[in-house]
């Protein structure tokens, strides 16, 4: 590995430098190199100092992904940051970019740790549901506290330079060329007495007795579900208990033992699954982009203003139309008061508040357009509507300029046939709200040019959004599923649930919330009309999604109205009397016989129909893989992220157990409507033994 780690001598600080783009990451052949190049330097006589350093745009990454599903080889990184802590020479860290998991792990085995005013620091590792494993658990108390070490850690954010000063993660801001003020503190260093940093000590005098016990219970409580981080307490409190050794080696098999459990499977998966859905088969990387350095937004609701916001904060001129006066100065007022918040909760300066708004135009004249490069509808979902729009778009819009659709469920098809460039169509289907929501689903027409979807997908990039391409169909990916799940729960509700139960079972399961409440947050309005819209589509079944309707014709909205399911106040959501009367009474109609129905069985109704509805747009070829449909659900649905996703989860169930419960549903609940007769997807692969992972292509 010489290419890739080199020493080289100067005056008498030797340089280590690692060079294994594109992130330094720490493979087994990289940590070895270091260490070898750490002992020739300490062995040198012509050496009294070392700085250990990394090229390119960023310090060590952790272990390579090449070697991430293997037990680590020695020397680990926590080998080589031991190995460093314990030279008789002084070591300091000289990081840029950015310094992460073992990257940091090694930074915190230096004496000393100098950082360019940009570079971010940090221990990411339960995001993947580990622990630090390299002595980062060990080492972080001693240099900034336990309370701040189990925030930082169970966290997993990134950490400013300016922040890490302040907490004591690293010990200087280079304040011009990182390497020579590197050099410059190593020299300093020589002939005083080292700051190994495990051998710092630990206050704890601030804490009470019951700290740990207390810390664990309300980290797993903020990070609901997850065991990584409450992992982190218990590795932090062997640091403060139990002497180094015995510390290093408990923290390496407790991220061990995580390693190998279910949830650090499943987040491992969505890692490179994120990475992955960004990759277009037959898009490749020569695939040309267009230009996008204008937008135009139409529409300026809820959705407008959000996409608006989205390409604001990318630096991106924004103009947003609306046809009526007051919307359109509403739709100005609503953005500025998104910035005004962050303003006030300091995520935001007021100069950067003012610049962004300052980006930002209004017009009630689709003329305003002519020149922007790309054009997101965001009106209301009615196909009349958004033809009409598009017409406009189609008539002012300069050549080569993108024409996007908001949809969430309508025939991207039909709107992109009534212009007279439909190659140039394309969904672009954010989720509310649209300046906070990660996911975004692309929606490739059967026109929609290959330059056009790749360019999507590099935008998505641009406003920080993970993509996600779909074909087109009712609803596409995520709604399409949705419905099945929304179905079940309501018909739970006529069976003898009430909202407050199947939702909290779906919750405790680990949805980000349950169904009834999702509907109330979205609208009962939306949910209703999307409905409306689909009704030739749907089975002539009396029950279904009934509660939902009957809530529309009483005017119970959800959460902007003050009820729906649930009654809205300031104190949140409280179930409603009025509600549960009248699902009894429309049970009572219907001729169904309420009973006593257990979590599991709601879990189960609920989640079946998504992974068989998934089965189907996987043959169907809207979804271009499983993951696909994975991070559909986890980035813009709330499924639980430790659980993969809803075909992850499949797999993880077992897909033959998958068709043998949808057929005890069947007996139970009967089938007339087809419910329960899983897609023929699923049934090809439970017969074959095979999962959703062993799928090949439509």
């Amino acid at each position: 590995m010489a290419e890739h780690v080199r020493r080289e001598a100067r005056g008498r600080v030797g340089v280590i430098t690692v060079d294994n783009p594109p992130v330094n990451a720490l493979s087994l052949a990289v940590r070895t190199a270091v260490r070898d190049q750490l002992r020739a330097a300490v062995a040198d006589p012509a050496i009294d100092a070392i700085v250990i350093c990394a090229a390119g745009r960023t310090f060590m990454a952790g272990a390579d992904i090449r070697e991430f599903n293997a037990r680590p080889v020695e020397p680990t990184i926590g080998d080589v940051a031991g190995e460093i802590e314990a030279a008789p020479k002084p070591v300091v860290a000289a990081l840029h970019g950015t310094a992460l998991g073992g990257g940091y792990e090694i930074a915190l085995g230096c004496h000393y740790r100098i950082a360019t005013p940009t570079a971010k620091i940090g221990l990411p590792e339960v995001n993947l549901g580990l622990i630090p494993g390299a002595g980062g658990t060990q080492r972080a108390p001693h240099l900034i506290g336990v309370k701040v070490a189990i925030a930082a850690i169970s966290s997993g954010r990134h950490i400013s330079a300016t922040e890490a000063l302040a907490m004591g993660a690293i010990d200087e801001i280079a304040s011009g060329d990182l390497l020579e003020a590197a050099i410059d503190t190593a020299q300093r260093l020589v002939g005083t007495t080292l700051r190994r940093t495990l051998d710092l000590p630990i206050d704890v005098s601030a804490l009470p007795p019951d700290f740990f016990a207390t810390e664990r219970v309300a980290v797993a409580k903020r990070y609901r579900g997850f065991d990584a981080q409450p992992a982190v307490v218990d590795a932090v409190e062997v640091a403060v208990k139990a002497p180094s050794a015995q510390g290093i080696a408990r923290e390496r098999e407790i991220s061990w033992d995580l390693k190998q459990g279910a949830q650090s499977k499943s987040l491992r998966y969505l890692f490179f699954g994120e990475r992955e859905v960004a990759h277009i088969p037959g898009i490749g990387r020569e695939t040309p982009l267009r230009p996008i350095a204008s937008v135009g937004v139409v529409g300026a609701g809820t959705m407008g203003t959000g996409i608006a916001v989205n390409f604001l904060n990318a630096g991106l001129p924004v103009t947003l139309i609306v046809a009526k006066p007051e919307a359109l100065a509403r739709g100005r007022d609503t953005i500025g008061k998104i910035y005004a918040r962050d303003v006030t909760k300091g995520r935001l300066s007021p100069d950067v508040e003012a610049e962004r708004m300052g980006r930002l135009t209004t017009s009630l004249d689709m003329a305003a357009l002519a020149n922007v490069d790309l054009v997101i509808e965001a009106a209301f979902e009615k196909m009349s509507l958004k033809q009409e729009i598009f017409r406009s778009l189609d008539a002012v819009c300069k050549p080569g300029a993108i024409l996007a659709s908001n949809t969430s469920t309508l025939d991207l098809d039909q709107i992109a046939a009534v212009t007279r460039r439909p190659a140039d169509v394309i969904g672009t289907h954010f989720f509310s709200p649209a300046h906070v929501m990660k996911l975004l689903e692309v929606v490739r027409g059967d026109k929609t040019a290959n330059d056009v979807i790749a360019t999507l997908m590099n935008v998505a990039k641009r406003i920080n959004k993970i993509a996600v391409l779909s074909g087109v169909c009712f609803g596409f990916i995520g709604n399409r599923m949705f419905e099945g799940y929304v179905r079940e729960s309501q018909r739970l509700l006529l069976e003898g649930c009430t909202p407050a139960q199947v939702d909290k079972a779906l919750v405790d399961w680990g949805m980000a919330m349950g169904p009834c409440a999702l509907v109330d947050l979205a609208g009962i309005d939306v949910s209703y009309l999307t409905r409306e819209g689909n009704r030739a589509n749907l089975p002539a079944d009396p029950s279904y999604c009934l509660i939902g309707d009957r809530l529309h014709q009483l005017g119970r909205m959800g959460q902007k109205a003050g009820k729906g399911f649930y009654r809205h106040g300031p104190d949140g959501a409280a179930s409603d009397p009025e509600v549960e009367t009248l699902i009894r009474d429309e049970a009572k109609r219907l001729g169904i016989a309420p009973r006593v129905i257990g979590d599991d069985e709601i879990v189960a109704r609920c989640l079946l129909p998504l992974i068989s509805e998934g089965a189907q747009i996987l043959s169907e070829g809207i979804a271009l893989r499983p993951v696909d449909i994975d991070v559909v659900w986890c980035a813009g649905y709330g499924f639980p992220r430790y659980r993969g996703g809803p075909m992850f989860y499949g797999d993880t169930v077992g897909l033959t157990q998958i068709v043998d419960d949808m057929a005890k549903y069947a007996r139970q609940c009967g089938n007339d409507f087809g419910y329960w007769t899983p897609s023929p997807l699923l049934r090809e692969l439970a017969a074959a033994g095979k999962g959703f992972k062993d799928w090949t292509g439509a």
